[in-house]
């Protein structure tokens, strides 16, 4: 995660140090446990993560702000689909998935656009 410093300064020669908020490409996504694969496509990305016992997926707006149609999947092998879909200005998600010794397979789409990953993390 980047951080960045901005300089304020005070009466008497003090500075005071702020972290600035992240910006939208930078914000947490919402999911825990490690990057597993990111997917680029025009309108956005598609991300999965893994920690050791669950598969989460979120999907990215490439340009956030107007509202359009966004959606995620997730579905572990042999398991049922867990979908997050609608009208959103910055991301679909998370969902998240039991995925201990089981492959999943993700998509995303953004405004018509969409990626998949095809059977992951097996």
């Amino acid at each position: 995660m980047v951080v960045r410093l901005l300089v304020v300064p005070l009466l008497a020669g003090l500075v005071l140090l702020i972290g600035a908020p992240p910006t939208a490409a930078e914000a947490a996504p919402g999911c825990s446990g490690r990057p597993a694969k990111t997917i680029a496509f025009a309108t956005g990305e598609l991300r999965v993560y893994k920690s050791r016992t669950h598969a989460c997926a979120v999907t990215v707006a490439k340009n956030p702000g107007k509202r359009r149609a966004m959606s995620v999947t997730l579905q572990p092998r042999g398991g049922r689909v867990v979908k997050d879909s609608g009208s959103f200005t910055q991301m679909a998600g998370p969902v998240t998935v039991n995925a201990l010794n089981r492959c999943v397979r993700a998509t995303g789409s953004v405004a018509g656009k969409s990626a998949a990953t095809g059977w992951i993390l097996c």
